[in-house]
Order: structure tokens, then C-alpha cells, then sequence
């Protein structure tokens, strides 16, 4: 409804307007009347209505000067004056400053009706103009986070724009002075494809979210900054020193104690690690995309320089001055020693030789992971045609090498691969030594002996079993699943509860010894793994056995 106030100094004229016509069809509700202009002035400073009926002649205030002012403060109330036929010329004149129409007296109701369609026409326009300009503000508001993602993100993305720079950060509400020194930070989560694949699509979310808080919270402590996600599994921040130079050894060792905060406290609340790189000073917004460049090389780094670190580029060594400027190469020399180490079936001679390529490797830091990928599975080729030669392939080192290619795809560091390559080295070398001396031992017989001899360990896990054949945790388990239809931990389970129950039927034994000797701290835990394994509680089998 719209609020109509009616101002007239004769009472029957404003009954008349008030009573002979059918305000409330068009959507207007009568909220007041007065008898003068200033009346009038201090109702609308009061009630603020839509629209006013009013005379222009009254003694007080007349209705020009009333709208005159009731314009220049309320500009959006719509005024309609209604006067005799003699005051038509001043009414025209006073038309172009205040009002949008007027009506002679007497008042026909006809014409009265064209008027109020036409301004509530205008008022309808107004409202819905008023109404989508506020509904656009507030998805602006909504979306601001979004729009200074957008813009934090050319920044480093080398278009940062040229013209009005200052007004977008404005009006972005962003505290980026545009000549200031500025440092960008890459964060990078390690083992990603780990952490992710163990989370739902909302949990990854949720994580990259507090990810994102811990860091906020942390620069607001130490620096002046913004921190946002650059793509899954990577933030980066754009800092700014308080300092004035922003050069000051205060602000580096404020930016090295950030860092160093934000590993630990991702590592501690989220059991996350990161691998943080920090590029050089900016000394401008314009250079913040090589400052992204430089940090996003530093993070590059950890193939070599190891996962949840904090690298600078100053303190990454100049690959160039080491090794004599020559590259480290899997060539012909490296594969003979190699080949000679495995038909020799000598794990140290194997290791060795491991070392001598891996040092290179190290010293070839610019060709990067993919470099010390494709190393290594050269090195993996040259295994499995060497154990094709000796005849002395296996269902499960054929597995083995599937599952190293893939494996080796997901590593972020040199040293993994290494472990990687490693392990399958060793397995070979002891499928050598076997099939020499004519023991060829069966996998599973093997892992079932570790089992049964260690199973009072609480430590043993499948990685600790894998490491004694000389396999992955992950390799071992698929092969010991394929050939005996269960997993490790079920026939771990297995042997314990059996060992459990020789137990309890001795009644010498408390519940809590039996509980430790078969490699379980928790009696709780063992009380309900042993009702899963057999139907009942220990202490309700050990009834039945009274």
C-alpha cells in the first residue's frame, strides 16, 4: 500500500477527498490530513508518506513553498495539487519544481482518477527500481568474496589491470596500496591425491575451508595480508610488512614466522603437512605475479629437498654449481651395475648402486620430478628383462611392477620414489637368491609365519610386514588377498582371537594379560573385535568353559 497525506485548509474538502473516492482500489491507505503547509512539513518529517493531495493556497505555509522543501529533502514523494482556475499559470510554473501534477476545483472525480493511475504508475516504476537496485546490492555484497578472489588471482596471474586500479581496490575494499612491497607465499598441501582420496567431495570442501581460516587467522597475527585458494590442494597468500621500506629484516622474520606457524598449526589441528614456498620481495602490485612464479618454483623444489618444508629462493642452492655442470643421465654404465648387483643377488651392491644414481639425480635439480620419474622407471624396465632372462619371473613380481608404475605417478619426492624403486629392487634380488639355491617360498606361507611369530607385537602392521618380504604395504596386501581370499589384518585378527581363547580357558589369566599378550592395549578394543570374531564376549566364553 502507498500513504497518502491530504493537505487542505478546508475541513469539508479534505472530508471530500478523503471520503468520495476509492483510495484503497488503487493501493493507497489515507494515513493523514492537514490543515496547513508547516503542519503538513512536520507529518511527512514524521510518517514520510508516498504521496500528497494538497492546495496551494494556505495561510501558514502554501502548498509551492511546503513542496518546494518537502522536494529538496524527500525527493521521492509525489505531489499533486489541487486549486482553483485562477491560480492555473502559478501552478504550471511551481509544476517544473515540485509537483507532478495538479487538479482544479472543484474536484472531478474522472480526472481525479487519471492523475492518481498516472502516479501510481510512476510510484510502481520507482518501487520496482528501488526493489531491484536493492536486490543487486545485496547479491553484490554476496558475491564480494567471490569478485576479490577474482581479482586476488589476476593479480598473480600477471593481468593485473592497468586502468582504475586504485577504485577497483575500493571498492573491492581491499587494503593493497599499489606501490607498497608486497611477498606472495604459496601453500602447498603434501600428498594430495592421499588426502583427498580419503574424503568425501563435502569433506575435502570442509578441509580446504579451515585450511583457509587457520591461515587468515594467523596472518592477521603476524603480517598484513590476504590468503585465498588457487586451485585443490594450493593457497596462496599476498603479504604486506608494516614496515614502511617493507625490506626490513623485522619483516622477513616476520614472514619466516608466519610460515612457520601455519605449517605447524595445519599439521597440528588438521593432520595435514605443507610444503611452503616464498618468492621474492614485490615492490609493487605489478610484480606480484613473478613473486607467485618464484614461490610456486620454491614448492617445485621439495622433489628433491623433502615434503613439509618452508623453501625461500634464497635458500635454494644454484644447481648450476654443483656436480661440475654435468647432468646426471641413467645411461649404459648405471644399468650394467645394476644388472650386476641383481644377478649377484647382493642387497647391499644394490643399495650402492641406488646411491651413486640417486646423488646424480640430485644434482640434475632443473629437469625436476618428471626427470627422476622417468628414471626410475627406466630402472624398473631394466628389472623386469633382466628377471626375463634369468627366468625367474613371478605372478607376483609382474603384480609388484604394475603396482610400482602406478605408484611411482603419485609420488611427490625423489626420496619416495627411491623407497619405491628400492623395495622392488630388494624383492628381485631375493627372487634371484631363491631361485638359485632352489627355495622358492611362497608369500602367503611367509607372511603367515611373521604373523604367527610376532602377532604379541602391537606394532605389527601390514607396512612393517610388507618391509620384511621386501614389498609395499600396498603390494603385499593385494597379493596375500588374491592368494588366500582374506586381508593381512583379518588373518592378524584371526590368529589372535585363536591365541585369545587358548587363553581364556585358563583361568590363571586375567582378562587385561590376555588382552596385552596378543598385542592389543585397549581391553575395550578387544572385548568387541573378540564378539565380532566370535559371537559372544570373553568373558561369556570363558563361563562356558568353567
Amino acid at each position: 500500500m502507498y500513504k497518502l497525506l491530504i493537505v487542505d485548509d478546508e475541513p469539508t474538502v479534505r472530508t471530500g477527498l478523503r471520503t468520495y473516492f476509492n483510495w484503497s482500489s488503487y493501493g493507497i491507505e489515507v494515513i493523514g490530513e492537514a490543515d496547513d503547509g508547516d503542519v503538513a512539513l512536520a507529518f511527512v518529517e514524521k510518517e514520510l508518506p508516498d504521496l500528497i493531495l494538497s492546495d496551494v493556497r494556505m495561510p501558514n505555509m502554501d502548498g509551492i513553498t511546503m513542496a518546494q522543501q518537502i522536494s529538496a529533502r524527500y525527493p521521492d514523494v509525489q505531489i499533486i495539487f489541487v486549486s482553483g482556475h485562477d491560480d492555473a499559470e502559478y501552478l504550471k510554473s511551481a509544476m517544473k519544481v515540485s509537483a507532478v501534477d495538479y487538479i482544479f476545483k472543484p474536484v472531478n472525480l474522472q480526472e481525479l482518477t487519471e492523475v492518481i493511475k498516472k502516479v501510481i504508475l510512476d510510484l510502481d516504476a520507482k518501487r520496482y527500481e528501488q526493489r531491484r537496485k536493492e536486490e543487486m546490492r545485496i547479491k553484490l555484497q554476496e558475491g564480494m568474496p567471490l569478485l576479490r578472489e577474482k581479482f586476488l588471482l589476476a593479480l598473480i596471474g600477471n593481468v593485473t589491470p592497468k586502468h582504475n586500479l586504485q577504485e577497483r581496490l575500493v571498492f573491492l575494499g581491499l587494503d593493497l596500496p599499489v606501490d607498497a612491497s608486497y611477498w606472495v607465499m604459496a601453500i602447498s598441501v603434501d600428498d594430495l591425491g592421499e588426502v583427498t582420496a580419503m574424503r568425501s567431495e563435502v569433506d575435502r570442501q570442509l578441509l580446504w575451508y579451515a585450511v583457509l581460516n587457520i591461515c587468515r587467522e594467523l596472518i592477521d597475527v603476524h603480517m598484513c595480508g590476504y590468503v585465498f585458494e588457487h586451485r585443490s590442494g594450493e593457497f596462496v597468500a599476498i603479504l604486506r610488512a608494516e614496515s614502511e621500506d617493507g625490506g626490513s629484516q623485522d619483516a622477513a622474520n616476520a614472514l619466516l614466522m608466519l610460515a612457520g606457524d601455519i605449517r605447524e598449526n595445519l599439521e597440528r589441528w588438521l593432520k595435514i603437512g605443507v610444503t611452503i614456498g616464498i618468492g621474492d620481495r614485490a615492490d609493487s602490485l605489478a610484480e606480484l605475479a613473478h613473486g607467485y612464479k618464484q614461490a610456486r618454483e620454491a614448492v617445485d623444489h621439495k622433489w628433491y629437498l623433502g615434503k613439509n618444508r618452508i623453501i625461500t629462493m634464497n635458500s635454494l642452492e644454484n644447481p648450476e654449481s654443483e656436480g661440475g655442470g654435468g647432468i646426471g643421465k641413467f645411461d649404459s654404465e648405471h644399468q650394467e651395475q645394476l644388472a650386476s648387483a641383481l644377478k649377484a643377488a647382493d642387497p647391499d651392491k644394490v643399495r650402492e648402486t641406488l646411491d651413486l644414481l640417486f646423488a646424480d639425480l640430485n644434482r640434475n635439480r632443473p629437469d625436476g620430478l618428471k626427470y627422476g620419474r622417468n628414471v626410475c622407471l627406466q630402472i624398473a624396465l631394466v628389472v623386469g628383462q633382466l628377471l626375463m632372462e634369468l627366468n625367474v619371473q613371478s605372478t607376483e613380481l609382474e603384480s609388484a611392477e604394475s603396482a610400482l608404475w602406478e605408484a611411482l605417478f603419485e609420488q611427490e619426492t625423489i626420496g619416495e620414489m627411491r623407497q619405491l624403486i628400492e623395495i622392488h629392487l630388494l624383492s628381485a634380488c631375493d627372487r634371484i637368491r631363491e631361485k638359485r639355491i632352489g627355495k622358492v617360498a611362497n608369500l602367503a606361507e611367509r607372511v603367515r609365519t611373521i604373523i604367527e611369530q610376532k602377532y604379541a607385537d602391537g606394532n605389527l602392521t601390514v607396512d612393517a610386514i610388507g618391509k620384511e618380504v621386501y614389498l609395499t604395504s600396498t603390494y603385499v596386501s593385494l597379493l596375500f588377498k588374491q592368494e588366500t581370499g582374506q586381508t593381512i589384518n583379518e588373518y592378524l585378527t584371526q590368529v589372535r582371537v585363536e591365541r585369545a581363547k587358548e587363553m581364556l580357558r585358563d583361568h590363571r589369566y586375567k582378562f587385561y594379560d590376555i588382552c596385552y599378550a596378543i598385542g592389543y592395549t585397549d581391553p575395550s578394543y578387544f572385548t568387541k573385535l573378540f564378539k565380532k570374531a566370535t559371537g559372544v564376549t570373553p568373558s561369556v566364553y570363558r563361563e562356558s568353559y568353567v
